[in-house]
């Protein structure tokens, strides 16, 4: 009897699968690889259809065309240098370069329990989305050339720098309590309020308020954000980075916040206007992802029900009302959804978040001090990213211009800028 104790851990040992560090989860692993499949699948087709269906259709292909192509840019500045400014420990503010090229990343190394080049890649389909939404603000105007050096400035010193003030080892937002499961700020204000410079530095479309605009297929609309729905659970369950209680209450959260937020701009439309629209339910929809993007891993399902209308409801407010009253053209409402989601998901979070589910009391549950620590986050992402993207339009405006001609315009960009079209 003591030998078969002794031998059979032995033997147990003997054939089980090795593990790096004896760490290596391979179920966190296996789910953390269909996470970050989730995740980019969110950007192309998701993001390039949700789009695409909703400009003119003299323009469609440009709306593609800049989302699988930022897929490409993106994949290669966060190898390069995106991935260790944000994650490398650098200052509190931005991340050093001794992971620059991926220098540093071996196939031992981990982060958690999941390989370190697995985290990379999945934090990279974070940094492609985040700039692909920022497309719907100066859709059908921008120049391609113009596009590709704003984005990809925009990546490395906007982007990788926020990332790190929330996420990095040392980020200083990090550090004073900041809450953003998912990207709240990294992601959705951060890229909203650059939207929002890009469509004020371009001006509106040619015959804006007076041609008729409509989007060309909404079908396509409809197909790509029932994408971005079902990859939104690789963003928000795939950023627990395992396979636990936190990955299934994100995706029950989220599923929840959505559908609450679809039908909540939904009731507001048809109030408001007589008939509920397709667009609208849908808008609504990707409204809901974006609120509870924050607050996915620090909420119960009721309070994503909560967030849910309030988030539908607020980006109804900002894709409508506010865009016609300061009347500025945010194309495809990037502001309007991201950018105003963001900022009630962040707020949201400070008010909803429970002890419970995510070891953070939200001011309901008497830490009242979370709500401003929320703002701050908020608040921060919007002053930097604000003030770098206009100045970083201005300067690329001033050496090679922004914006495609007039005729060039009028003609589509498909044709103009591709030399394709859609028959």
């Amino acid at each position: 009897m003591r030998l078969y104790r002794f031998l059979l851990p032995t033997f147990i040992s003997f054939f089980a699968l090795p593990s790096y560090a004896g760490t290596l989860n391979s179920g966190d692993t296996a789910w953390m690889l269909t996470a970050t499949a989730l995740v980019l699948f969110m950007t192309i087709p998701g993001l390039a259809l949700f789009y695409g269906g909703m400009v003119r259709k003299k323009n469609v292909l440009s709306v593609v065309m800049q989302c699988f192509t930022i897929t490409c840019l993106v994949t290669i500045i966060w190898a390069v240098i995106g991935y260790s400014l944000a994650f490398s420990k650098g200052n509190g503010f931005v991340g050093n370069l001794d992971n620059d090229f991926l220098k540093s990343l071996s196939a031992d190394t981990l982060t958690g329990t999941i390989p370190e080049s697995l985290f990379m890649v999945f934090q990279m389909t974070f940094a492609i989305i985040a700039p692909a939404l920022i497309t719907g603000s100066f859709a059908e105007r921008m120049k391609f050339s113009a596009m590709l050096w704003f984005i990809g400035l925009w990546s490395v010193l906007i982007y990788s720098p926020i990332a790190h003030w929330v996420w990095g080892p040392d980020g200083w937002l990090a550090g004073k309590g900041v809450l953003d499961f998912a990207g709240g700020d990294v992601i959705h204000i951060n890229a909203g309020i650059a939207g929002l410079m890009a469509a004020i530095v371009l001006g509106p479309r040619k015959g804006y308020g007076r041609d008729n605009m409509a989007p060309h297929n909404l079908v396509l609309t409809a197909i790509g954000g029932a994408m971005l729905w079902i990859g939104w659970f690789g963003f928000n369950a795939g950023s627990a980075l395992s396979a636990g209680s936190s990955a299934a209450m994100a995706m029950v959260v989220t599923q929840i916040a959505t559908a609450a937020a679809g039908l909540s701009w939904m009731a507001v439309e048809w109030y408001q206007h007589g008939k509920p629209s397709l667009l609208g339910i849908v808008s609504g929809a990707v409204s809901g992802l974006v609120g509870i993007t924050p607050a996915a891993g620090f909420v119960t399902p009721m309070g994503a029900l909560i967030l849910g209308v309030v988030a539908g409801a607020g980006c109804y407010w900002g894709a409508t009302w506010l865009k016609h009253k300061f009347n500025y053209d945010d194309s495809l409402d990037c502001w309007g959804v991201h950018g105003i989601g963001g900022i009630i998901g962040a707020i949201m979070t400070g008010l909803l978040a429970s002890k419970a589910i995510g070891g953070t009391a939200g001011a309901l549950e008497g830490n009242w001090m979370q709500l401003p620590i929320q703002l701050l986050g908020a608040g921060a992402t919007i002053v930097y990213s604000g003030i770098g993207s206009f100045i970083l339009l201005k300067i690329i405006d001033k050496c090679i211009g922004l914006r495609v001609d007039s005729e060039s315009e009028q003609e589509g960009l498909d044709l103009a800028c591709h030399d394709e079209r859609v028959l």
